[in-house]
């Protein structure tokens, strides 16, 4: 297990805490629509207004500029959310190192809580630039890191603070390492992953990994294809990513040496365009027609993949099995779900899209852990450092 300082460890009464949390969160019309990283954040926001900090919290939205203000990242919105969850009034700061954000901490007691503006507004957070790093620490006393959908970033928020002060583990970043960890080094067998999503290229260091720590693996989604032409099947028009082709072949080969299991789809759902009313048929792999493209797992891989399911102990999902936001090609990412959630397996969510394909399929509650960041989990899945986490290890 991977040993971290945490926030238990830190003397946090009567203290100025910056806090980085993850509140990238959608919002329309100045509506926040999902704020599920919010609560997530709770048990650290409360930890620390209960223990009689001063806590000061910061986060990014979105993909500003980087040029200064943009109201539709502004993380206003986010304010008055928290302040429901919380129940009690959450100062908002419109800047991060300035006047307003400066005076705001200034007129803080013990167990209020404020919010500053968006960081990426400012274009020193993402060159992790030590000036903004230093600026951010000299608000606070002490650091906590909460934000494990953006652990795999080198930001000024993320590491740069780091330099500057004592630094701490949120319980939701605490409980994200740990979880995932444990599922890596001592899972209960039969451990099953399951990888989808559209590219071999953003998988394929997890797969090679997985094969290592995994009994089985099963593929899906557009990145199977590649996978289906390294055993060289004709896939029509689907996605396929020729440079890959090679080292697919060497992740089956190695399965093959391991006595593991890397299964692909024996089946698919094909399609000449992606669209909701898109005329599909199933076929076997075998059998893609020319000017099709493979879209989805079809029933028969479905049934396979969800007997595989049923019968592990540890269950981890990461990447859809086709188009799910589509109906016609939905079934695939459902199937798997539905397994998922039918089993009485330790079920783990590596984040990205497959968190909200349980939610859509509305399963979410059935599933024993959910990762609030799909990046980090996965890198963190390839066995490689989180810059984010290296700086919080005791």
């Amino acid at each position: 297990m991977i040993q971290m300082k945490t926030i238990k460890d830190a003397p946090v009464k009567g203290k100025r805490v910056l806090v980085r949390v993850d509140f990238n969160v959608p919002i329309q019309e100045g509506k926040v629509t999902d704020d599920a990283r919010v609560r997530a954040a709770l048990p650290t926001i409360k930890y620390l207004v209960d223990g009689g900090a001063k806590t000061i919290l910061m986060s990014h939205l979105g993909r500003p500029s980087g040029k200064g203000f943009e109201e539709k990242f502004s993380l206003r919105p986010v304010a008055s959310v928290l302040a429901h969850l919380l129940d009690q009034p959450v100062v908002f700061a419109t800047d991060t190192v300035g006047e307003d954000a400066k005076s705001k901490i200034a007129a803080e007691h013990d167990g209020d809580v404020v919010l500053l503006e968006n960081l990426r507004f400012d274009p020193r957070e993402k060159k992790n630039d030590p000036a903004f790093a230093s600026a951010l620490a000299s608000l606070a006393d002490i650091y906590v890191n909460d934000a494990f959908g953006t652990a795999h970033r080198s930001h000024a928020s993320t590491v740069g603070v780091t330099q500057y002060l004592p630094s701490y583990a949120g319980f939701l970043l605490e409980k994200e390492v740990n979880t995932l960890s444990h599922m890596l080094e001592d899972s209960q067998r039969p451990f099953t992953a399951v990888l989808g999503g559209s590219k071999a290229s953003d998988k394929i260091g997890a797969v090679d990994s997985l094969l290592d720590k995994a009994d089985t693996i099963l593929i899906g989604g557009g990145m199977c294809f590649t996978f289906l032409a390294a055993e060289g099947i004709s896939i029509g028009k689907s996605l396929v990513e020729p440079d890959l082709v090679d080292q697919c072949k060497q992740m089956l080969e190695k399965a093959t040496k391991l006595n593991k299991k890397l299964l692909l789809p024996t089946d698919v759902v094909v399609a000449s365009k992606i669209a909701p009313d898109a005329q599909t048929e199933t076929v076997p792999v075998q059998e893609i027609p020319d000017e099709q493209m493979g879209l989805d797992i079809g029933p028969q891989t479905q049934e396979i993949y969800a007997k595989e399911i049923a019968n592990s102990q540890t269950v981890f999902w990461n990447g859809p099995m086709g188009v799910f936001e589509m109906k016609p090609f939905e079934a695939g990412t459902r199937a798997i779900a539905e397994a998922m959630a039918k089993t009485n397996a330790t079920t783990i969510i590596g984040g990205g899209d497959s968190v909200a394909a349980v939610d859509k399929f509305g399963v979410e509650d059935k599933m024993t852990f959910i990762s609030t960041g799909g990046g980090a989990s996965m890198r963190l899945v390839e066995g490689k450092e989180l810059p984010a986490v290296t700086p919080l290890l005791k």
